[in-house]
């Protein structure tokens, strides 16, 4: 059997304070480190070992693979990191409060809504010259500055981690058995979209709460026979729960 465990980094400070992160480089709160280690000791726990690892090039799931690895002493696997696996680009909405006055008043709070749950409707994007826009950041000095956004709808944020996907990570098994990929919310949705056959419409539905995680089991042709989530049902229903209520007015 071969295995795949898909894990949303643990919280982060912008999680916290519910602002619109993307590819905004933000680093864990307290409380993302504590669920970084209970999620690798859940996975050293159930016996995982894995050969290889996949993340993003952003710390907060850096961060959160180092201390799961750590947790199970496999420091010493493959790492690698692509910028494919990045969060969905929040364009202009980055760095904003989900339900600040300041969100609501510039855009009001049904375009808010839509940019978040839609499935291909994009936040406003950010201008050429804007800090933000990552052709400014060393980090992606090597990417064809045709395929760095400046925002992104979930559909845009699915076929770019497709082809990572397909191309890198998926065909490892055919010589590994476990593979650990420590990615984004929306960037883990374009692979279990994949995975599962999701429409278009559900999988803006499906919210991964951080740091849980998710594991897809295949046969030795590589057909997948199982997934599921590690840890109590209850526990993780009520984590979704909190997730698909981030941004709603209380």
């Amino acid at each position: 059997m071969k295995r795949i465990v898909l894990l949303r980094h643990g919280e982060s400070l912008w999680n916290q304070e519910n602002k619109f992160t993307g590819w905004t480089d933000v680093d864990l709160s307290p409380k993302g480190i504590q669920e970084a280690i209970k999620a690798g000791d859940l996975l050293k726990e159930k016996g995982f070992v894995f050969d290889k690892a996949y993340t993003s090039y952003l710390k907060r799931a850096i961060k959160t693979q180092n201390y799961v690895l750590d947790r199970l002493d496999q420091d010493w696997i493959p790492v690698e990191k692509n910028w494919r696996l990045n969060e969905k680009h929040y364009g202009a909405l980055q760095g904003l409060n989900k339900l600040s006055r300041h969100s609501s008043a510039r855009y009001g709070d049904e375009q808010v809504l839509i940019w978040r749950r839609s499935y291909d409707i994009p936040a406003p994007a950010l201008s050429p010259e804007d800090p933000r826009n990552p052709r400014f950041d060393p980090r992606y000095k090597d990417v064809p500055p045709a395929l760095l956004p400046e925002t992104e709808s979930l559909k845009d944020t699915v076929e770019r981690i497709l082809p990572y996907w397909k191309e890198e990570i998926f065909p490892s098994l055919t010589h590994i058995d476990q593979i650990l990929v420590t990615a984004h919310g929306n960037s883990l949705r374009g692979i279990i979209k994949y995975l599962k056959n999701i429409s278009d419409e559900d999988i803006v539905g499906l919210n991964l709460p951080t740091a849980v995680p998710y594991v897809f089991d295949f046969d030795n042709d590589l057909r997948l026979i199982n997934d599921y989530f590690l840890g109590d049902p209850e526990e993780i229903k009520k984590l979704m729960e909190a997730v698909a209520k981030q941004g709603q007015k209380k």
